[in-house]
């Protein structure tokens, strides 16, 4: 048993990598599928597109179980969101600095409204 286990190992090991790239890939179009939904409104079309062209190639990698392609893939995928996240953050950034500019520190009022917390001292009995 020892000499069969040893003999197969290396297609053990192949086995696993791939069954592991292969639930990556599937975990990341999940993960995809959900980012496209919730954020797909706030990429730029040369984003989005890139993103779309991307998910495609890993979708097809992933049905074809082809790991050289799903690597790629997934590669440029990551490429793809990490892009549109650092476009969507600079815009965010920007889209707050707008309504104030000036140096002002925002006020601790904000959100208190309708808050009664007094300060009292007490006496704890024994």
């Amino acid at each position: 048993m020892v000499e069969e286990a040893e003999a197969n190992a290396e297609a053990d090991r192949k086995v696993k990598e791939e069954t592991e790239k292969v639930n990556q890939a599937d975990s990341l179009i999940f993960q995809t599928e959900k980012q496209l939904k919730d954020y797909g409104d706030k990429l730029s079309a040369d984003n989005k597109e890139a993103i779309q062209k991307a998910f495609s190639e890993l979708k097809d990698a992933h049905k074809e179980r082809n790991i050289a392609a799903i690597d790629t893939a997934s590669a440029s995928l990551n490429t793809a969101w990490q892009a549109a996240s650092e476009e969507m953050y600079k815009a965010q950034a920007e889209g707050e600095a707008k309504p104030g500019d000036s140096n002002e520190a925002p006020s601790s009022d904000k959100g208190s409204k309708g808050d009664d917390v007094q300060d009292v001292d007490f006496e704890e009995v024994k």
